[in-house]
């Protein structure tokens, strides 16, 4: 499994190398495949070695080569982040079609979580699409059943959809569609799951940000980096949670 292993990471950091454009390039609705890659702020073209993952940025000593603007360590951190991601779904799923999805699936969550983070948006041309691969890709990759994956799709989003209309808005849109597409992948158990897991971990930090650092009550945080990481907790272990907790795993679909 050894080679499999290097293949898996240098992909992922590769991968993770123009997840980086995404996510600087779709919620500005640029064009994510022209023109290449290039500096934000002298605008000089990434020669390919400066463009190496991770390495390029070491030698660069995270500089842009060309003016010398300091450069986002966030960079390597996606870069590395979607390689160990890749990494540990080659390990949880090996070199299957569900490991290939799981990998997919981690890239598109890194995309989210770091539009969410700055724009607090959750870009349709990720979401939408998503909900008809999810329904499609869910059943078939994942196994859920297509009536499980209806159910998933309908469950998230009609009861994300119920809470933003009970608190008029305390419930972004994009956060409606993303459930939608998770409940797809998922279907109605293992999105439950994905639910209560992204509520607590957004509990937690939240309250931590107002005892340290002050933060209301009412400041609006983005949400959807909780449910993907509640999602990807629950990909890797939804099927142990739910045998853990007992009888609810034993419920039809």
């Amino acid at each position: 499994m050894l080679p499999f292993y290097v293949i898996t990471g240098a992909f992922g950091l590769l991968i993770g190398s123009f997840l980086n454009v995404c996510i600087y390039r779709i919620p500005l609705g640029k064009s994510i495949v022209y023109p290449p890659s290039s500096c934000t702020d002298c605008g000089s073209k990434i020669r390919p070695w400066q463009n190496i993952p991770v390495i390029s940025y070491v030698f660069l000593k995270g500089r842009c080569a060309s003016c010398g603007v300091s450069i986002s360590p966030i960079y390597p951190a996606v870069e590395m982040l979607n390689a160990l991601l890749y990494l540990a779904a080659l390990y949880a799923f090996g070199p299957t079609a569900r490991g290939a999805l799981v990998m997919a699936l981690m890239s598109v969550f890194i995309v989210i979580t770091f539009i969410d983070l700055k724009h607090q948006i959750i870009p349709d041309g990720i979401s939408l699409p998503g909900i008809v691969l999810g329904l499609v890709l869910g059943p078939l990759v994942f196994e859920t059943g297509i009536l499980n994956s209806i159910l998933g799709a309908l469950l998230g989003g009609g009861l994300f959809l119920l809470i933003a209309v009970v608190s008029r808005g305390g419930m972004g849109g994009g956060d409606i569609k993303l459930i939608t597409m998770l409940g797809g992948f998922l279907g109605w158990k293992l999105i439950l799951v994905t639910i209560f897991l992204g509520s607590v971990l957004g509990a937690v930090v939240g309250i931590a940000l107002m005892v340290f650092r002050g933060m209301k009550r009412k400041t609006p945080i983005p949400f959807g980096p909780f449910l993907v990481v509640g999602a990807a907790i629950t990909i890797f272990f939804g099927a142990d949670l739910l045998n853990w907790y007992g009888g609810f795993s034993y419920l039809p679909y």
